[in-house]
C-alpha cells in the first residue's frame, strides 16, 4: 500500500533580492515554514520495529537538520553579485548562492538536496516553502 508521509520544519532566514524594484531588494528576513512529502510503500514485516512505516518520521527530520537547515537557518542568503557583497566581513553567516534568493528559487534548491537523500524506494511528492503567513511557493513531484 502506498502512504504519503508528510513533516513540517522551520527557519529564520535574511535575504535581499537585488535589482528588484520594491522593499525586497534591501536585506529582511523571514520565519520560513517548509512542508515535504514523501511517498512510498509501508514496510511489511512483523518483526522490524518499523513495520507499517513508509520512513521513520526522524529520517526525515535528518536530512533538514543536516543538509538543509545548516545552509538556511540564521543565514543571511545573497545572490553571488549582490551588491552587498563583502558585508560577510562584519556578518559571518552570510550565504551567497548563484540565483536570485527567492522563495521560489530556495525551495528548488532545497528540493534538489532533499531528493538526493531520499532513499531509492522513497520518492518526494510534494514540497512547500512558506514565506509569510498568506504566501508560499510550492513544488509537485507530478509538475516536474
Amino acid at each position: 500500500m502506498i502512504i504519503r508521509v508528510t513533516k513540517e520544519f522551520d527557519f529564520e532566514t535574511a535575504h535581499a533580492l537585488d535589482g528588484y524594484n520594491g522593499k525586497c531588494k534591501d536585506i529582511h528576513g523571514h520565519s520560513y515554514h517548509l512542508t515535504v512529502t514523501v511517498k512510498g510503500e509501508t514496510i511489511d514485516d512483523k518483526a522490524d520495529p518499523k513495520d507499517g512505516m513508509v520512513l521513520d518520521f526522524k529520517d526525515l527530520k535528518h536530512i533538514i537538520k543536516t543538509d538543509i537547515e545548516p545552509i538556511f537557518d540564521h543565514r543571511l542568503i545573497l545572490r553571488s553579485d549582490s551588491r552587498f557583497k563583502g558585508i560577510e566581513k562584519i556578518n559571518e553567516r552570510v550565504r551567497y548562492v548563484d540565483y536570485q534568493p527567492t522563495c521560489e528559487n530556495m525551495l528548488i534548491e532545497i528540493v534538489q538536496i532533499f531528493k538526493k537523500q531520499l532513499p531509492a524506494d522513497i520518492q518526494l511528492c510534494k514540497a512547500s516553502l512558506r514565506e509569510t503567513a498568506n504566501s508560499y511557493s510550492e513544488w509537485l513531484a507530478e509538475d516536474n
